[in-house]
């Protein structure tokens, strides 16, 4: 597994090997010594799945606080997005900075995004599949947000806004000039 660290701190890109054939191709997609060679040590403890039929849809930024905080493992199973994660440590010194990656069903890329960062994404073909592991359980009294179209982080959406599809509570995150996170760079 190829891995590669982009310019968040401890957010990687991991490409697993395919192995491919006639018949397709076999790939592994975690493993717990690899992952821990590569400096990942979350236990991931549940799957999801979403499924998105426009293009456009914005799932975007989400994270749980502690005790319930996630890190989190994604992929790409059918289509493409554009994944976005904010690092909202305060005290780092990227804090307010975010990332942008392609993410898509071809190449097989994998993002870790550990405890302490926002994460979302905007899917770039219709009918787009995303799985990703979490190492903590969901805990909706928990789970928190910045709105996707925030002014100070002025993330560059490959959607217009009058044209992205939104759930409702997306669409009420706050803004991060007014977040007040929980998570402190180096706990």
């Amino acid at each position: 597994m190829d891995v590669k660290k982009l310019d968040l701190d401890g957010v990687l890109v991991l490409r697993p090997r395919r192995f491919a054939d006639a018949r397709g191709y076999f790939v592994e997609t975690h493993n717990q010594e690899t992952f821990a060679k590569a400096g990942i040590d979350a236990t991931f403890v549940q799957d999801n799945q979403s499924f998105s039929r426009a293009r456009g849809t914005v799932r975007a930024l989400h994270f749980q606080v502690p005790p319930f905080a996630q890190a989190k493992l994604v992929r790409v199973l059918r289509g493409s997005v554009y994944d976005v994660v904010v690092d909202v440590r305060t005290g780092s010194p990227t804090y307010g900075r975010w990332i942008a990656i392609e993410l898509d069903a071809e190449s097989g890329d994998e993002l870790f995004v550990p405890r302490g960062f926002a994460h979302g994404f905007c899917t770039r073909e219709p009918d787009t599949e995303v799985a990703y592991k979490v190492d903590n359980r969901y805990a909706p009294d928990h789970d928190s947000g910045i709105v996707w179209n925030d002014p100070t982080l002025a993330v560059p959406w490959p959607v217009a806004e009058a044209d992205a599809v939104l759930s409702d509570k997306d669409r009420k995150l706050g803004a991060f000039k007014d977040l007040v996170s929980p998570f402190r760079y180096g706990d």
